[in-house]
């Protein structure tokens, strides 16, 4: 399962990964991050800012905006 992280700015500005408590960058070029996607396509939970789950759609709402 995986977090938002939002920054000073209330912007995404990272993903939280739960199970080890890793911050991962939101960069194309990070194994971490291109995971993340992977894990949510095959229906991982993500959680929001504020620690709710989010919708199925909602994740792909949110995944069509990343790069």
């Amino acid at each position: 399962m995986y977090q938002q992280c939002i920054n000073e700015h209330n912007v995404i500005g990272c993903i939280k990964r739960l199970t080890d408590n890793a911050f991962i960058p939101i960069h194309l070029d990070n194994t971490d991050y291109q995971q993340f996607k992977i894990d949510l396509a095959n229906g991982v939970e993500l959680k929001d800012a504020t620690g709710n789950v989010m919708t199925s759609q909602a994740v792909t709402e949110f995944l069509q905006g990343l790069q």
